[in-house]
């Protein structure tokens, strides 16, 4: 039997600007990566996407990013080791306010964007990453891309992880995703998207731009919510790895 868990990074609206469709992507998804405040959300966006994925019955994660607001942390920083130690420590620690206040209880932590990218590569980031989230809660699950230094470096100090995926982005001989500033970085053919995710659960193995295969690991999937289809695919996701005889559980419950 395989299992898989599917997540989405959720909570990413900022005052007025509403972005994704969290509250029905919240019935295809296992877990919720939930933006603390520093690329999007804010504390009444937490709140509100804390409850509905609380009601939904949704994991909680939090998705600490780069203090950077117009670019939605996708910009990379040059931030020392202890400032990324000290950026997670304070956004996980608001949102599992929240969640402790909603009665709930955290799951798993997800960097985002640029500092995810920027930890996959750097053990010294990774580290301070890894410590962080250990010192909060050493039952939290890290987050990394498949085989990164981010996951490393939490099996290193004593978390337990997730080697994530990808299903609607493109791979890399290394193992990295495709830059988004790459014309070919997304895959928008859902079909070829799902294809992608049901091998490699159940072959571990990824198609690359270079037109050769990988071993990769895929604990976890990661689809995105801002996209214009969003919900459609998520819905057609969960369907068709069901039908292919995959299971989509937590990762906590895995």
């Amino acid at each position: 039997m395989y299992r898989v868990d599917i997540n989405c990074d959720m909570g990413e609206s900022f005052g007025v600007y509403e972005m994704g469709a969290d509250e029905t992507i919240l019935s295809f998804v296992t877990s919720a990566n939930i933006a603390c405040g520093f690329h999007a959300g804010g504390p009444a966006v937490m709140r509100r996407t804390v409850e509905m994925a609380l009601e939904k019955g949704v994991a909680i994660g939090a998705h600490p990013g780069l203090p950077d607001l117009e670019g939605f942390g996708r910009r990379n920083m040059d931030i020392t080791p202890q400032e990324a130690y000290d950026m997670v420590v304070y956004q996980v620690g608001a949102l599992y306010g929240f969640v402790k206040a909603a009665g709930g209880k955290m799951q798993h932590v997800k960097p985002h964007g640029a500092l995810y990218n920027m930890a996959a590569k750097s053990p010294t980031l990774s580290e301070a990453i890894a410590e962080a989230v250990y010192k909060v809660d050493p039952d939290l699950i890290l987050f990394g891309l498949s085989g990164s230094e981010l996951v490393k470096a939490g099996e290193r100090i004593g978390l337990r992880t997730a080697n994530e995926v990808f299903a609607d982005r493109t791979y890399q001989l290394d193992g990295s995703l495709t830059s988004r500033r790459e014309p070919n970085a997304l895959i928008t053919d859902t079909e070829k998207a799902v294809y992608q995710v049901i091998r490699m659960v159940k072959e571990g193995k990824v198609h690359t731009v270079q037109q050769q295969d990988i071993d990769i690991q895929a604990d976890t999937v990661c689809i995105h919510g801002d996209g214009a289809h969003a919900y459609e695919f998520a819905k057609q996701l969960h369907t068709l790895l069901g039908d292919a005889g995959v299971i989509a559980k937590a990762i906590g419950e895995v």
